[in-house]
């Protein structure tokens, strides 16, 4: 009798061991499962043609007020889509770009042979879609009342590693003695690279001793807290805040002193500082619906968009000649 007592007891026992075994070897394997789930980018659920992808765009800070309003308006309409718009750049952008971080990037400047190339490289084969018109503005504190225009030169001299300017009166000697402040976008910035090359140059160095922020709102509260201060951003920032900043008219091509304004830029008569802004999209991702829905989208709302916060919206049939692109582009 006592054997058998044993015996079941023994029998139970390596039964219980039998089951935890059993749970176990299932429980790892649902969490190896869920690893690799959560561990898996964006961008190959994008490529499995997922219904929920997270569509990942980067790139401008001058772009950004745009695709910002346009990701608000497609999710209240979309209300199970998710759009995520960065800010890192042009330049920032065009790098996650290439990394296949993102599925669309935005920039203020039209893309470098460096980064087709880190695109080739990788594979990625993409579109390039024109979305609005910007015009740089050059801005100084609300107080400063002696500059009443500038020239592309003068900007040279100010901005220049080796222009010899530290004061206003260094440029104009009827202006104040008073030492410049400078603030600038950073260099990832896709409005750094069009203000280098408009008024520096390929070979020009910006001034050592500017303050470089990749956010424009940094710069705007720069030349808000100094009498002395100069910046550049795109329009809609100033437009944002013209109670508290002067727009500076730069002496365009005519020999006329041009503010910014929506009529000018649109017109070509603010230049050289007049420029188109672009989004960039990833020809593999629009095989995603979330992808070409918010793409789409994009380009069907971008000129209102535009107009909404400060910018220019392009022209005539620019914006469904876009869509024929993005539909060939996307094989529809």
């Amino acid at each position: 009798m006592k054997s058998r007592s044993l015996f079941a007891a023994f029998a139970l026992g390596f039964f219980l061991v039998l089951i935890t075994a059993c749970g176990n070897a299932e429980g790892s394997g649902n969490a190896e499962e869920s690893g690799n789930a959560e561990g898996g980018s964006s961008e190959e659920n994008a490529d499995s043609g997922s219904e929920t992808t997270e569509v990942l765009v980067d790139g401008s800070s001058t772009v950004f007020p745009i695709m910002e309003g346009i990701a608000e308006e497609y999710q209240k309409e979309n209300p199970d889509a998710r759009v995520n718009i960065g800010v890192s750049g042009s330049g920032g952008g065009f790098e996650k770009f290439a990394a296949g971080e993102t599925h669309m990037s935005n920039a203020s400047r039209p893309i470098k042979e460096e980064e087709k190339q880190a695109l080739k490289e990788a594979g990625i084969e993409y579109t390039e879609f024109e979305i609005a018109l910007d015009g740089l503005s050059i801005v100084v504190n609300k107080e400063n009342d002696w500059v009443d225009k500038l020239t592309v030169d003068q900007l040279n001299k100010m901005w220049s590693a080796d222009g010899g300017v530290t004061t206003w009166s260094d440029i104009n000697e009827e202006w104040p003695d008073e030492k410049i402040q400078f603030y600038s976008p950073g260099a990832d910035s896709g409005t750094f690279d069009y203000f280098s090359e408009v008024v520096l140059g390929e070979e020009g160095q910006i001034r050592q001793d500017a303050s470089l922020s990749e956010d424009d709102n940094v710069l705007v509260q720069g030349v808000r807290g100094s009498k002395n201060a100069i910046s550049y951003f795109g329009y809609a920032y100033y437009a944002e805040n013209k109670n508290s900043l002067k727009a500076v008219p730069i002496v365009n091509d005519n020999g006329e002193a041009v503010k910014p304004s929506q009529e000018t830029v649109q017109s070509g008569e603010y230049n050289p500082f007049s420029r188109p802004l672009f989004t960039y999209v990833k020809h593999s991702a629009l095989e995603n619906e979330s992808v070409y829905n918010f793409a789409k989208y994009t380009l069907e709302n971008a000129g209102e968009m535009a107009e909404s916060v400060g910018y220019v919206a392009k022209t005539g049939s620019a914006y469904e000649n876009a869509i024929q692109k993005l539909n060939k582009a996307a094989g529809k």
